[in-house]
């Protein structure tokens, strides 16, 4: 499969960026929408960058106001030697909303994202106005798919093996992905040196919020796939009950990342949600 050209040539639709901010760290991001329009941010999942969103940008409405980071120790960010957590990840959102002068935003994230997205709403509860959580459970930790992982990640040196990598990006899907964008994944996953690899795998994995979902009041979304390889129906029905008045799409015949393997329909979903905030 190969991208649309019109997916492909979305740069001219928006706009690139950097930003110090409070917590020490300089993120990347990408810009998209009205100014003046309802806030969005996009937070990629585990080694990605804000190309996970590739897919999606293009096909979303330009009425709303649309920022894809590119988090700390990821993408095109810069790299600190610490802190990997995700309470770390949760303050740099909240200081990226505090640089953009930007009062409330839906936080839309996906695997790890998702994850940091749950923390900023438990943390600062008032910056965030509604949830979306894809390809998401109650918590990492214990996690067997994750901490078989970390057993391979935990040998991993510098440069980061190819191969792996394109295996890694490649075992979350199940759906087919245009080849193209699997090829940008595996090259944003190459940025990274393995020490991120290893600490934000420990991070995720040490940290486990789930105890305290049910003070998550916002409206909240949770997207997953049937055939999700990391999280299974079961652990996306757990967290649909843990936040109380969520709602949760399970879409057939899709893995782990439903924004790249059913694009259109995600942003369909995401849409009629963010229209009824």
């Amino acid at each position: 499969m190969s991208a649309p050209a019109a997916l492909e040539d979305s740069s001219r639709h928006s706009r690139e960026g950097s930003v110090r901010l409070s917590t020490g760290v300089t993120l990347r991001y990408v810009e998209q929408g009205r100014q003046d329009g309802p806030v969005v941010v996009l937070l990629h999942g585990y080694t990605d960058s804000h190309h996970t969103w590739d897919l999606d940008l293009p096909r979303f409405s330009r009425d709303f106001h649309i920022y894809a980071l590119d988090q700390r120790g990821h993408g095109d960010s810069s790299r600190p030697a610490c802190c990997y957590t995700q309470q770390a990840f949760a303050k740099d959102v909240v200081a990226f909303l505090d640089a953009m002068r930007v009062s409330r935003a839906v936080l839309v994230g996906h695997s790890m994202g998702s994850f940091i997205a749950q923390q900023v709403a438990l943390d600062s509860p008032g910056r965030v106005k509604g949830l979306v959580l894809v390809g998401s459970a109650p918590t990492v930790a214990g996690n067997e798919v994750a901490l078989g992982l970390k057993e391979v990640v935990d040998t991993l040196t510098n440069p980061v093996d190819p191969a792996f990598i394109h295996e890694f990006q490649a075992s979350t899907f199940y759906a087919p992905i245009p080849a193209s964008y699997l090829d940008t994944l595996v090259a944003e996953s190459s940025k990274l040196p393995a020490r991120v690899w290893q600490d934000a795998l420990d991070g995720l994995i040490a940290e486990d919020h789930s105890a305290r979902l049910g003070r998550i009041r916002v409206p909240t979304l949770i997207i997953g796939g049937d055939h999700d390889g990391f999280f299974s129906v079961t652990e996306q029905r757990a967290l649909a009950r843990a936040i109380r008045g969520s709602k949760h799409l399970l879409y057939p015949e899709t893995g782990h990342a439903p924004h790249a393997e059913r694009p259109q329909r995600f942003v369909n979903d995401v849409q009629q949600f963010l229209e009824c905030l």
